[in-house]
């Protein structure tokens, strides 16, 4: 069984008491015991190896035994994702981040059916920050995804045009994603459109921003499962898998 990971702002210091939602968690959910290994991360690269000393009713107190920095990963990948409908939106962040997406950031794309608007977007943004971390810490990672605000198709053309690659999946594209010529640093970024597609005059504004249209494979995979495929040949080809 893997080491579980678990988030503290404050690395420092030989003990560590681990308490609030993860130090809860760790005890009363995970049932740590004394002896045990434990990893903490700040969700930034830094780890701390630990041993669990002593276990309170929703908290831990935590040897250090070791400290390690870990660079983040280069190129980074950045997928811009269409608002799909219901809860797949936390199931495309929580494949995503468990693949080893750098960044994830929320589209309002012309045809999305999901509108976050007043208070739902806030609370929509909330659960997609919450199902990053939380995979995150179940896939090992100590560099944790950034999800941005929801942003714009001017938003994303701004992104576009500071990519090291910049591409849009669309089902009638000639060029294949696999073909990109990958760069071995700066960004990947890479568009998902939401389950109505990408409406043309999107798709000729990412291309006048530097994108290219390219096929991700035969099939038309949903908009919540095609982000996890695209980072799969994505990261392959640029070596990080």
């Amino acid at each position: 069984m893997s080491v579980p990971v678990f988030l503290a702002d404050d690395l420092s210091g030989d003990e560590i008491v681990l308490s609030g939602p993860e130090g809860r968690h760790a005890a009363t959910v995970r049932r740590l015991r004394a002896g045990e290994r434990v990893d903490l991360t700040d969700g930034r690269g830094a780890v701390a190896e630990s041993v669990v000393r002593d276990v309170a009713k929703d908290s831990l107190r935590l040897q250090v035994t070791g400290r390690r920095s870990l660079p983040a990963p280069a190129p980074r990948l950045v997928v811009v994702q269409g608002l799909p409908k219901g809860d797949r939106g936390e199931l495309a962040v929580e494949m995503m981040t468990e693949a080893g997406v750098d960044v994830i950031v929320p589209w309002a794309a012309a045809r999305c059916v999901t509108q976050w608007k007043g208070d739902r977007a806030g609370k929509a943004l909330a659960r997609w920050r919450s199902t990053a971390r939380e995979a995150g810490k179940q896939a090992r990672r100590f560099h944790l995804p950034e999800v941005t605000d929801q942003v714009t198709t001017a938003g994303v053309a701004a992104l576009l045009r500071d990519a090291a690659v910049a591409a849009v999946l669309h089902e009638e594209a000639g060029e294949p994603l696999s073909g990109l010529e990958l760069p071995s640093a700066g960004d990947i970024v890479v568009v998902i459109g939401p389950e109505g597609g990408i409406a043309a005059e999107e798709i000729e504004r990412f291309r006048d921003s530097g994108a290219r249209p390219v096929l991700l494979g035969p099939t038309v995979l949903r908009t919540s499962t095609a982000g996890v495929a695209a980072a799969a040949v994505l990261l392959t080809r640029s070596g990080r898998w």
